[in-house]
């Protein structure tokens, strides 16, 4: 027994009444077709080509438009080359600083050693 894939069958179903209703239509919702009167068969034809089309390809077309419709900095407004290598660069460590009116703070590696405002203690 042949299984077969709905999506297919239903892919099939739409090309052969697309093309029964008529070889040659305009795109879906152009000009077009909006010229064509309500019963015109190639209004039909050309739902059901769009229909297929989104069911096919809809999602992956989407998502398509939306990377490529993300707005671009120009290059005069990118990062140089120099810029880039220097944001590469390592930064030095942090250098823990006390703030007054705020807790103290422990001090990395070094258990039981707290850093305030005024002086470093011991706990």
């Amino acid at each position: 027994m042949n299984a077969f894939d709905p999506g297919e069958i239903a892919g099939l179903w739409a090309e052969a009444k697309s093309l029964y209703f008529a070889a040659a239509f305009p795109p879906y919702a152009s000009p077009a077709w909006r010229a064509l009167h309500p019963d015109d068969p190639r209004r039909l034809a050309a739902a059901l080509d769009a229909a297929e089309m989104w069911r096919k390809y809809g999602d992956d077309v989407v998502q398509w438009f939306r990377e490529t419709s993300v707005p671009r900095r120009s290059l005069a407004e990118r990062k140089t080359a120099a810029e880039l290598a220097e944001a590469r660069r390592p930064k030095p460590p942090h250098q823990l600083q006390a703030t007054p009116g705020w807790p103290p703070i422990a001090i990395p590696g070094r258990p039981g050693r707290w850093l305030t405002h005024r002086q470093e203690m011991a706990a």
